[in-house]
């Protein structure tokens, strides 16, 4: 497998160099379906067939729930995760989901060239943090994005007195700006604030970064 992959590879980077030179975006999606073929080359390690019993991340995101937006943070979405549906094995090793014992998950409501899920993920204790992953049409995923991490700060970050304590936020709107920061508890104010969009290539963009 590694060989057909390097062969691949090896090709990409004459067709850039040699003959009609490749955009950048031309070559990142030729570099993209070699990792496409490395991923199925992967599943059938672990027996799932793709051409033989359907798209396994097709049938799991078609099964679940869709999350309808505006979406933002509050304590009780993040404790109660409502309406997500457990992860199958089957699907935690095709995203390769590590260091969780009970992945849940639901989807977004699509958009123009990118499907969107999101995968909560007890990484400590019983607390979840937030993954939002793009995927492409053949529902292999081209991008993550962390929305809310329990594992962010050491337990003793904020232990000292008059140490000044943030919360994280997230937003995801309607036309999909999705905006995350770190919220002073005490001062009313964001120490740290990103907002990314969708690019044409389902990845997470970066647009706006400020930090006190």
């Amino acid at each position: 497998m590694r060989q057909i992959v390097g062969l691949m590879m090896a090709v990409l980077l004459m067709a850039a160099c040699g003959g009609r030179r490749m955009s950048p975006e031309e070559l990142q999606k030729k570099l993209d379906s070699v990792k496409a073929v490395e991923m199925k080359e992967k599943l059938a390690l672990q027996g799932i067939d793709l051409e033989s019993s359907g798209n396994v991340m097709k049938l799991f995101y078609d099964s679940l729930e869709i999350q309808p937006l505006p979406l933002s943070y509050n304590e009780d979405y993040i404790r109660m995760l409502p309406s997500y549906k457990p992860v199958p094995d089957e699907v935690v090793s095709y995203m390769n989901i590590v260091d969780c014992r009970h992945p849940k998950a639901i989807s977004l409501p699509e958009t123009i060239g990118a499907k969107l899920i999101i995968i909560a993920a007890d990484e400590t204790d019983g607390e979840y943090s937030l993954w939002l992953y793009s995927l492409d049409d053949d529902f292999f995923p081209v991008d993550k994005l962390c929305l809310f991490s329990v594992d962010e700060r050491e337990p003793e970050e904020y232990t000292e007195i008059n140490q000044e304590e943030f919360l994280q936020y997230f937003s995801i709107t309607s036309d999909y700006m999705i905006r995350l920061m770190d919220y002073s508890k005490e001062g009313y104010k964001a120490r740290l604030e990103e907002i990314y969009e969708i690019d044409d290539s389902r990845k997470f963009l970066l647009r706006t970064s400020h930090e006190e």
